[in-house]
């Protein structure tokens, strides 16, 4: 039996693995094309002052979770930085420790609830896994909203700042209005910055940071055109209204496409979760007729078999309503 689910999980992920790296990878390495130019076109346009943009001390404010030592250890590594950028990007005001703590705790109830639903072996350490993911991919969840809300509401920033600089204010002084004027997310996000240029740091560095914090396309064009502009001059506002029209008119594309698709997404959920709820309700009805599903090697193989098939068709549906704007 536990060789049976081992073999299950190892093919499945196998699958999953392969078929992500032929259709997803192609793209996330274009993306990261795309940034490392648009990375090498800010520093190009920095001049002489790029040295002392580097040099510059970023301002930012730690918090102590509740086990300070561990968020020490976290912040030293690589991964610990992703994770303390995730819980930045999601908005949420927990750290590290403690997101790992509550991931640990959720893991082991989840675990011995299953020991005592569903009494099987296995059935532990597979809900146990899940548990502890929980917490990470409600995080996850959480910034994929926050930043599709942040998308909504830029071009709004924008049209803020285009008008405040016609009306004669500084571009910094315009990002007060926008931090001052906004709700959450693009509010706070000005905010921060506009406080890191009260305490000295320098705009470049602090554009820097809002790239960081709100990791879009959009919000790199728009540090770029900024950055490009302070160095060679040119009409901002005007800028900035270009730049306004052309998210709008993404964003509308964008929901048509979602109309469109609506009813791929719709099948591919019915398909995932169709095999599922009709598991859970043979066990309700007849438990003996399902349990030959688990201790007969043929029930074992078609198991492996519906699940490796619902994970390749649920990602070719995936890959099939995708349309990039």
């Amino acid at each position: 039996m536990l060789a049976a689910m081992a073999v299950f999980l190892f093919v499945a992920g196998l699958v999953a693995g392969g078929y992500w790296a032929a259709t997803e990878l192609p793209g996330v390495l274009a993306a990261r094309r795309l940034d490392a130019r648009l990375r090498e076109v800010s520093a190009d346009t920095a001049g002489a002052g790029a040295d002392e943009a580097r040099d510059a001390t970023v301002i930012k404010r730690t918090r102590t979770g509740p086990l300070p030592a561990v968020d020490r250890l976290v912040a030293e590594t690589r991964a610990g930085s992703g994770l303390a950028s995730l819980i930045e990007q999601a908005g949420s005001t927990t750290t590290p420790s403690a997101l790992i703590l509550v991931s640990l705790g959720v893991g082991v109830v989840v675990g011995g609830l299953a020991g005592l639903l569903v009494r099987q072996a296995i059935a532990v350490p597979i809900a146990g896994a899940i548990g502890a993911m929980a917490p990470g991919l409600w995080l996850r969840h959480r910034r994929g909203v926050r930043l599709r809300r942040f998308e909504e509401q830029f071009p709004e920033a924008l049209d803020l700042l285009s008008r405040a600089i016609r009306a004669g204010h500084a571009f910094q002084s315009a990002m007060g209005m926008v931090a001052g004027e906004l709700r959450d997310p693009v509010g706070p996000e000005f905010k921060k910055m506009f406080d890191q240029q009260n305490y000295g740091l320098p705009l470049r560095d602090a554009l820097n940071e809002l790239t960081l914090r709100v990791p879009l396309l959009d919000v790199r064009f728009f540090v770029t055109a900024v950055l490009i502009q302070r160095d060679t001059g040119g009409n901002l506002a005007e800028i900035l209204d270009n730049l306004a029209h052309v998210v709008r008119e993404r964003f509308k594309i964008l929901r048509q496409v979602r109309v469109h698709t609506a009813h791929g997404r719709f099948t591919a959920w019915v398909l995932l979760g169709l095999p599922a709820a009709l598991a859970v309700a043979l066990q309700v009805i007849n438990p003996e007729h399902m349990q030959l599903l688990f201790e007969e090697r043929m029930g074992q193989m078609m198991i492996l078999a519906a699940v490796v098939m619902e994970t390749v068709g649920y990602f070719w549906i995936r890959n099939v309503i995708r349309i990039e704007v």
